[in-house]
């Protein structure tokens, strides 16, 4: 058993050091000095780390705004996946009426389509929406939330599914005899008890809209007022040199928010996706 046990504690020391590594590294080379970042034999270690990357990388102009442009996406995908999702959840293992079965088979293979298939498609819908509602159109960050939205939901809708549905329908039975109307239930009484499933579908969220690339690319097609943080690192990438540096130091610098956030929701996490997992 103990043998047994040391091998399987082996395996995750290594395991974690694989996963670590490339973010080691991303870092390492944030403080590299430029000569050691283009160097031909790269070191796993610097004797002279220096700040120079980070530097660059803040004083890209409007790169402040970049931020609070990445910031204000993911929170608003976070905030409007959870609230629909935990409806929809609710509303899919609660009530039975017809449909609900198509309903969510089509959830389900929503989560099959590639994102790549998808992208001309969208970036044509957008175009269409923008001259109904122009704040979801091209070049606006409300396409982004929309798009983002709408990816998100089908993973969280899955996912809390499986946490309402371990409710105990005695227990609204119980809080309808006490009198609590079946809005109230659902908010002072299912709401709690699904919270780990919140967070665990917020984190999915918020990584994915942060992180976002292609569809910041797609939509976000002309000027720099609207732009992500992830398109404010291409002033970095140029046809004759790129600096690495600066491009690793920015995603250094993106990387953590992401990392409070989940410093923040780490309690509530583990519990969420082993409930998950359990659903």
């Amino acid at each position: 058993m103990r043998r047994g046990q040391l091998v399987a504690d082996v395996a995750c020391v290594v395991i974690a050091a694989v996963v670590a590594f490339p973010l080691y590294w991303m870092v390492l080379s944030a403080l590299k000095p430029a000569g050691e970042v283009q160097s031909a034999n790269p070191r796993p270690w610097t004797g002279a780390p220096t700040l120079d990357s980070f530097r660059r990388v803040l004083d890209v102009e409007n790169f402040g705004l970049y931020f609070v442009n990445s910031l204000v996406v993911a929170v608003l995908v976070v905030a409007l996946s959870l609230a629909v999702s935990f409806l929809s959840a609710v509303a899919l293992t609660r009530f039975r009426f017809r449909g609900r079965t198509v309903l969510l088979v089509m959830l389900l293979v929503a989560q099959m389509v590639p994102v790549e298939a998808l992208t001309i498609p969208l970036f044509f819908l957008m175009r269409s929406f923008g001259d109904v509602v122009p704040a979801i159109g091209l070049n606006r960050l409300g396409a982004l939330v929309v798009v983002h939205l709408a990816f998100s939901l089908p993973f969280a809708i899955w996912l809390l599914r499986g946490f309402v549905a371990t409710v105990p329908e005695e227990l609204a039975e119980a809080a309808a005899l006490d009198g609590a109307s079946r809005f109230r239930f659902t908010w002072q009484v299912l709401f709690p008890l699904v919270a780990p499933g919140l967070v665990a579908a917020s984190v999915v969220s918020f990584i994915h809209a942060w992180n976002d690339f292609l569809f910041a690319k797609t939509f976000l097609i002309s000027g720099t007022g609207n732009r992500t943080l992830p398109l404010g690192l291409l002033v970095f990438f140029k046809p004759e040199e790129q600096d690495w540096g600066a491009i690793m130091a920015g995603s250094t610098l993106m990387t953590l928010p992401v990392l409070a956030f989940f410093l923040i929701v780490q309690r509530h996490l583990v519990s969420g996706m082993a409930g998950a997992v359990k659903g």
